[in-house]
């Protein structure tokens, strides 16, 4: 097995050039026009912060245990040796469960298409299998974006924050988010201040929700985890339903658009 590899974001180096973005789009034959938000055509996303003095890039986290390959009841994802989460559009069935598992809210439904699929970073899959790296790590000019050896780069980023103490805030956001992720953050900004969750727990997702079910019978304490379990999928279907609509009033606005 080969090992994993991953990209390490550090958010005190990107100067919000989306380089990245325009690496990503001419990679993977998405529109070249900038965006605010992940969509269904674009993978990964320049967001600005403080007044434009802080450029955060979102894209799929690439989960160690990704809950989106747990919650799919047809096989459609699949976390490959690579680090990169992929998926197979001739296994969906449409049903969205990894919309409503992601605890990062990536995938994204073409709700514009009359044969919708998921839409999402793959990393670059066939460019890395094949000994390269990702198109937006070979783009960045500027270390924002390091592909490599995930365990390499986990010590890459603990290199920067202990030379640097005043410059990085001492935490590696991905290292055990949900159980680690292939994706990892540093910044000089505390994470929350930049709109990551983090009330996530530190164990696999898939893996706590298995341990809980296979105890039911055992312990009454399951209980409540169970209905922290129902509040977590409550809110999580809120969530989803509410960037659903947004999506679906999206594409309407510019199918409306492109008919006048």
């Amino acid at each position: 097995m080969s090992q994993s590899r991953g990209l390490l974001i550090d958010i005190t180096k990107c100067v919000g050039c989306r380089e990245c973005e325009r690496a990503c789009a001419a990679a993977n034959n998405l529109p070249e026009e900038e965006a605010t938000a992940l969509s269904a055509t674009h993978y990964t996303v320049v967001e600005s912060r403080n007044d434009d003095q802080t450029f955060v890039r979102r894209l799929c986290m690439h989960c160690n245990q990704p809950t989106c390959v747990s919650a799919c009841l047809v096989g459609a994802f699949t976390k490959m040796d690579t680090g990169a989460v992929l998926y197979d559009e001739s296994k969906c069935i449409g049903c969205r469960y990894c919309m409503q598992a992601c605890p990062y809210e990536v995938p994204r439904y073409e709700w514009g298409s009359l044969t919708p699929r998921i839409q999402k970073c793959r990393m670059c899959y066939e460019r890395v299998a094949a000994g390269g790296q990702t198109a937006c790590s070979e783009a960045c000019q500027f270390e924002a974006t390091t592909f490599g050896d995930r365990d390499e780069l986990i010590k890459e980023a603990r290199k920067r924050i202990d030379e640097n103490p005043g410059q990085y805030v001492d935490y590696i956001y991905g290292l055990t988010e949900a159980g680690g992720t292939s994706v990892m953050y540093i910044s000089g900004i505390p994470f929350e201040q930049l709109g990551f969750p983090m009330n996530l727990p530190k164990e696999p997702i898939p893996e706590l929700s298995w341990r809980v079910l296979s105890q039911i019978p055992k312990y009454t304490v399951a209980a409540g985890i169970m209905l922290f379990g129902i509040h977590w999928i409550t809110s999580r279907r809120t969530d989803v339903a509410r960037f659903e609509a947004e999506e679906r009033r999206k594409a309407s606005d510019t199918s409306h658009h492109e008919r006048s």
